[in-house]
């Protein structure tokens, strides 16, 4: 009888360990983004060692899509190398990334190596090799239009990759619809009006419309995001980017004035 209680305890207890280790596979580490609401509703930020996906909407939004994927790369690499995957095709209708754009969204280009794929398998093949090697900060694998190739089985082959590793890896879809993955997270991307600058700023503040559409354990939502280049993260647009100019305190009577003008005409 004691044997078999100390069989019975230790398969309990095996049991219990792999319970336990497969509720520690569902706790990843977590970068934030920065923006609190989004940070909230993902229980702290982008889980890393883990594939997110990005779509542009019917590829219009390329551009703007591109732009969120660098500034994701940025929070989730931790200045470490990052590989950015592109399809032949991709690179042709959208154009080459530019060092110089990446510069000015606060991403060091020295750490960035673009590889060009003749395919989507050769991409495919490329970006889980990629992801197989820990030294990296992240993986980018850019992909352009609808294809079969990129099916739940290689999205998990992808995954894994990602897990093992703990390399995060980031899906970048340009004129494509979602389907059926393995995705930790998944979201649409738009434009969003940026804020007027002052007059000796030539362009304004970068401004996403976030919308997160999957969320493998927890709920969705939708944010306007502000890139802040020179920290490196995304936050909450300023409510009143411009100064606002309060009434002279020594003409208290003019403004009494110009509301009846105001209702009058």
């Amino acid at each position: 009888m004691s044997g078999a209680r100390t069989n019975t305890l230790a398969v309990l207890r095996g049991s219990i360990e792999r319970i336990e280790a497969q509720g520690e596979a569902y706790s990843p580490r977590k970068v934030a983004f920065g923006h609190a609401d989004a940070d909230a509703t993902l229980q702290g930020g982008l889980a890393l060692g883990a594939m997110h996906e990005v779509f542009a909407e019917g590829g219009r939004q390329s551009a703007t899509a591109t732009g969120f994927v660098a500034g994701l790369a940025g929070r989730v690499s931790a200045r470490r190398p990052l590989v950015w995957i592109r399809q032949d095709f991709a690179e042709i209708e959208s154009g080459a990334l530019s060092m110089s754009g990446l510069a000015e969204l606060g991403l060091d280009p020295r750490l960035l190596v673009t590889v060009r794929a003749a395919d989507v398998e050769t991409a495919l093949r490329t970006a889980a090799d990629a992801l197989a090697c820990d030294a990296l900060g992240a993986v980018v694998l850019e992909v352009w239009g609808e294809t079969r190739q990129l099916d739940l089985v290689a999205s998990r082959k992808l995954t894994l990759a990602a897990q093992a590793s703990g390399v995060t890896g980031l899906l970048l879809r340009m004129a494509a619809e979602p389907q059926p993955s393995t995705a930790e997270t998944r979201w649409i991307v738009r434009a969003a009006h940026s804020p007027p600058s002052a007059p000796s700023v030539a362009w304004g503040t970068p401004l996403f419309d976030a919308q997160l559409v999957r969320n493998r354990h927890g709920p969705v939502g939708r944010w306007i995001m502000e890139w802040k280049c020179d920290e490196c993260l995304f936050a909450k647009p300023a409510a009143d980017p411009q100064p606002v100019v309060a009434t002279p305190a020594h003409r208290p009577h003019q403004a009494p004035a110009l509301a009846k003008r105001r209702r009058a005409g």
